[in-house]
């Protein structure tokens, strides 16, 4: 089965062609250099960018994969969660093309084909596991019971952990996107220069709240600043790091010893985190856990997840019709 897939919940627009978990083509178009002038994402240049960009990067798609309009057979799209006015774009383009092909239209959780991103590069990855899910929005524990199947058993509070990221690395006046280049400077650096909390939640120990840490890496940043102080940039960038993963890796594997899972998987933007892959790794090895997580070119936003979540959407029945909306925000556990 063909599927021609679209992702526009963000800043990139992509478009892909894959046929279960095999993925034909995969076109990316971002839109990083025009919002880095303004220190993270602007939604109504966004939604623009996408609209300029989405019927070329579509075409680009067919034409990589090999195959022409009558081999699709079905159009998937992201339609939540997101930015609402990027996610319409995507919407609405994938319906009129799903309609002039005749073809189903499968509707794709952002969340669950980040989780699918590991499908694409490990054959033999199949459920039931537990995934770590960690981007710039969202910070999950999530037993994945069935390919469309999710129980959220820890969760952020506040901030998602690649927010954490994003924000301190603009108070540090690192370049847009921060969390990236917050990872790259880190790894020259001393992790325990600067003493950091390590927020818990009171009323399930598996829940993540970076909200207080983000704040505290600010104030750091602020009160050397009036007492004209330098700040180690590298070393804060280890420190917070350390303490990022610190958090979600003591979390997750909590969780494991709860649920009794030996297979845990990574996904999202922040599971390309150098630290976090390394740490891991060590421990699911020390533990017997086997480790899963996405090639760096499936980490970010991109098509090819869509298309793969998308078969096993389609196989459990779930196809939209023409009143399919977009929604800023919706559970990676929505029926």
């Amino acid at each position: 089965m063909n599927i021609l897939s679209i992702e526009s919940s963000c800043d990139e627009t992509s478009a892909a062609i894959v046929c279960g978990r095999n993925v034909l083509s995969n076109v990316v178009a971002t839109q990083i250099e025009r919002h880095r002038i303004f220190g993270g994402v602007v939604p109504e240049i966004a939604s623009r960018m996408h609209t300029e960009s989405i019927s070329q990067v579509v075409k680009q798609a067919i034409e990589e994969s090999g195959l022409s309009q009558s081999d699709i057979d079905a159009v998937a799209v992201t339609f939540a969660p997101g930015l609402i006015g990027a996610l319409l774009v995507g919407v609405n383009f994938a319906k009129g093309l799903a309609l002039s092909l005749d073809v189903p239209l499968i509707p794709v959780h952002h969340l669950r084909s980040h989780i699918a991103a590991n499908y694409i590069a490990h054959q033999d990855l199949k459920p039931p596991f537990l995934c770590l899910m960690v981007s710039g929005g969202n910070s999950h524990i999530v037993e994945v019971l069935d390919y469309t199947k999710f129980k959220i058993i820890g969760r952020t509070r506040d901030d998602a952990a690649g927010e954490c990221f994003d924000k301190a690395a603009r108070a540090m006046g690192l370049p847009y996107p921060g969390g990236i280049i917050l990872d790259k400077i880190a790894d020259a650096s001393k992790a325990d220069m600067y003493k950091l909390p390590h927020p818990r939640v009171e009323g399930n120990e598996l829940d993540f709240s970076f909200s207080g840490l983000k704040t505290a890496v600010v104030n750091l940043i602020h009160n050397a600043d009036q007492k004209g102080q330098e700040i180690d940039k590298p070393a804060l960038a280890g420190s917070l790091r350390k303490k990022v993963c610190d958090m979600l890796i003591e979390n997750t594997l909590k969780a494991a010893t709860l649920t009794g899972h030996k297979t845990i998987a990574l996904a999202g933007g922040v599971s390309a985190n150098s630290e976090l892959r390394e740490r891991m790794e060590t421990l699911c090895a020390k533990r017997g856990i086997k480790l899963y997580y996405p090639p760096l070119n499936y980490c970010g936003d991109n098509g090819a997840m869509v298309g793969v979540q998308a078969f096993y959407e389609f196989e459990s029945g779930n196809i939209a019709d023409s009143s399919l909306n977009a929604a800023a925000t919706l559970s990676i556990d929505y029926r």
